[in-house]
């Protein structure tokens, strides 16, 4: 993902030679202490669409990053669970919640862990928040069928990815195997469990690396727990 844009992207890094050591705990440090700030530091745009206007509960931000959706939630009142395995990105999260202030801080739990294997308390959060993890297909769907059981009932799971449509443009992207569609998602959740609220390609402006303005699609799915 380049500088310009604002959400944090989890996956492109751990293709190619060496396979899944890319997607290690310390491939992910190395790349957080290749900079100050690997991301922007604003929430990401389809959090704030989705989660707004959500009453605050107990949140779930899988692959946080640097925490900037993790705080956000903290600030309108959320408990969040951030979770992420590199532990720069964590530390960063954190000391940037202290400054805050301590009540927001407190809200807060930033936890280390293999987003591979990890599994959420069962279905334990009011809203569950995958933003942009772009992995291999079997990886991705495990993952997300995880995420999906610690969603209580009545509660909120929100997935978002980059669009196949983004491949024709300017705007650096992980290889095409990577890529999800809405439809792909949404249609492996069992309509006995979740009713699908959203499921759609939606436009975004971004910037290349250059900083020009391009347009980009944001694959969205927001769920609700029956």
């Amino acid at each position: 993902m380049t500088q310009p844009e604002h959400h944090h992207d989890h996956g492109h890094q751990g293709h190619g030679p060496g396979g899944d050591d890319l997607f290690s705990e310390a491939a992910w440090d190395q790349r957080y202490r290749a900079c100050a700030a690997l991301w922007s530091g604003h929430p990401n745009p389809q959090l704030l669409a989705e989660a707004s206007g959500l009453p605050a509960g107990r949140a779930l931000d899988a692959g946080c990053g640097e925490g900037a959706d993790a705080i956000w939630l903290a600030e309108r009142g959320w408990v969040v669970t951030a979770v992420d395995i590199s532990t720069v990105a964590l530390d960063r999260g954190a000391a940037h919640a202290s400054q805050l202030g301590t009540e927001l801080a407190e809200r807060i739990t930033w936890q280390q862990a293999d987003l591979f294997t990890w599994e959420p308390q069962a279905q334990s959060y009011d809203l569950v928040s995958a933003q942009f993890m772009q992995l291999p297909a079997d990886k991705r769907t495990a993952l997300f069928d995880r995420l999906g059981a610690g969603v209580a009932t009545g509660g909120t799971l929100l997935i978002v990815g980059h669009s196949p449509a983004d491949l024709n443009t300017t705007v650096a992207r992980p290889p095409a195997e990577l890529f999800f569609t809405a439809a792909q998602v949404a249609s492996a959740l069992d309509p006995s469990l979740w009713t699908v609220q959203a499921s759609e390609a939606r436009l975004r402006d971004a910037h290349d690396p250059d900083g020009h303005p391009v347009t980009v699609y944001d694959e969205v799915v927001a769920a609700r727990r029956k």
